[in-house]
């Protein structure tokens, strides 16, 4: 599913190895936890990490729960990771307050973590390697405007309300809007946890609710395909959907128009620079705070420029 130029992607392999190249003693790892495997995203996260596992020649466990509502679960694997006392942890909040006890336990217990594409409010992670999804989304509010001409009404489909990425994709398109373009309304933002039928279905009961909406806004893979299957069933030509992440079906939609762009980010060199950084942390190393591993917008224009394919994902 994944070629080897698009694991490397963006990234500088030869240096991003400096200084790590050293491997861990014997059974020592690795262990991530991300928000699930409801996305192709994730698996895109993965690849990165097992890319970068091989290349510093260390090992890794990847887990996350069936899908991104299921907190509680993600805890529990959390728990058990730490229980078993690896190297270093990379975790993925799916809500970002609940995990932090835990977090205090491995900090205790001498456990370096890193942050990984959501982060938590509290500072014990060394470094959070993530999209800047404030200004990602920002840029997914000016395009929507763009085909506006700044003017009329929008909707949000977010995935939630209680990860990083989920707040600030919201936050950074609405706050935007309301700064920028005070002619376009945002009439409603619903949470459809990234679930594609959720999402269809929050996204007819939207425009049956505002027959003149002109656009919406999808914050995640799961968000967007779910507008996009919502505004089919319905019938409802014209509105403009910006879309966030890729996968197959977001990229035929853009291809076929129906989706007019979307906002990429680099799930291969997170899972990387992830691995990295933890493995950094495990050996006493400095690792930077906040790890911006980038953010592309891309529409049927661009989607097949070189830099853009090598951060998309099927």
């Amino acid at each position: 599913m994944f070629s080897r130029r698009t694991l490397l992607g963006t990234i500088a392999a030869t240096a991003l190895l400096s200084g790590t190249t050293a491997a861990f003693a014997e059974g020592e790892y690795v262990a991530l936890v991300s928000k699930g495997f409801q996305h192709q995203f994730w698996q895109a996260v993965q690849s990165g990490a097992e890319q970068a596992a091989e290349e510093l020649g260390v090992t890794i466990t990847f887990e996350g729960p069936d899908n991104e509502t299921m907190v509680d679960k993600q805890i529990d694997m959390l728990a058990a990771a730490l229980a078993n006392k690896p190297a270093a942890i990379g975790f993925a909040a799916l809500d970002s307050q609940a995990a932090i006890p835990l977090l205090r336990d491995a900090n205790e217990a001498g456990i370096p973590i890193i942050a990984f594409d959501s982060g938590v409010e509290s500072d014990i992670p060394l470094a959070t390697a993530a999209t800047n999804n404030m200004a990602a989304a920002a840029l997914a509010a000016d395009k929507m405007a763009e085909f506006l001409g700044g003017k009329g009404k929008v909707a949000v489909v977010a995935h939630d309300q209680t990860s990083r990425t989920g707040i600030e994709r919201r936050d950074g398109f609405l706050e935007q809007i309301a700064s920028k373009y005070p002619d376009i309304e945002v009439v409603t933002v619903q949470y459809g946890a990234g679930d594609q039928l959720k999402s269809t279905e929050l996204t007819k009961a939207i425009l049956t609710a505002n027959p003149d909406l002109n656009g919406i806004f999808g914050t995640n893979e799961g968000s967007a395909i779910g507008v996009v299957n919502g505004v089919n069933e319905m019938g409802k030509e014209g509105l403009v959907i910006i879309g966030y992440d890729s996968g197959k079906a977001q990229k035929d939609a853009i291809r076929s128009g129906l989706m007019a762009g979307a906002i990429t980010q680099n799930p291969v060199g997170i899972g990387y620079e992830t691995v990295k950084a933890a493995v950094m942390a495990a050996r006493g190393e400095t690792v930077p705070s906040e790890i911006d591993t980038g953010f592309y917008y891309y529409d049927a224009e661009t989607i097949d420029d070189s830099q853009i394919a090598a951060v998309l994902y099927d």
